[in-house]
């Protein structure tokens, strides 16, 4: 495969100082973390999905989620104090975010968005997220996140 981009995720990352790796793959519409975990060769339960979504104003958020699990957006809702909480249509998301959807990164947004983790993701030793393109994640402890972003932890993991 060819050398992996430089995307605003990995400079991002760089500048703050956390030690990633860097995982090509042959992306697939609408393969999600399935196709990148068994591409990988690593749990699918390791591979954190990025999700932008939108409160009841319209407001965007991300959510960070296991690959393997679903999001409870009524929990998630009640634990940041919003009415609702659903996914935004994927222009909407790609306008927030900066990054086309398949390939959103929680680094390196075009705006800053609040950021909420499903609070299981700190207990695994290595987490893998997409670097800011499609076809291509990054690989990191999971304390990078918080060294690069203000995560709110919330449990609000669906099996």
């Amino acid at each position: 495969m060819s050398k992996a981009p430089s995307t605003n995720a990995t400079r991002a990352l760089k500048q703050a100082g956390v030690p990633f790796t860097e995982h090509l793959y042959r992306y697939e519409e609408h393969g999600g973390t399935q196709v990148s975990a068994r591409e990988l060769g690593v749990e699918e339960h390791a591979v954190i999905k990025t999700l932008v979504m939108e409160d009841e104003k319209g407001a965007p958020l991300i959510i960070l989620m296991h690959g393997d699990r679903e999001v409870s957006t009524k929990e998630l809702a009640r634990q940041i104090g919003a009415k609702a909480v659903q996914p935004c249509k994927p222009e909407v998301a790609n306008r927030h975010s900066g990054y086309l959807v398949g390939g959103t990164s929680p680094f390196g947004t075009k705006k800053a968005l609040p950021i909420h983790a499903e609070a299981s993701i700190f207990e695994l030793p290595r987490i893998y997220l997409n670097g800011g393109s499609r076809g291509f994640l990054v690989a990191l402890a999971p304390s990078g996140l918080d060294t690069v972003l203000k995560v709110n932890r919330v449990s609000v993991a669906l099996p």
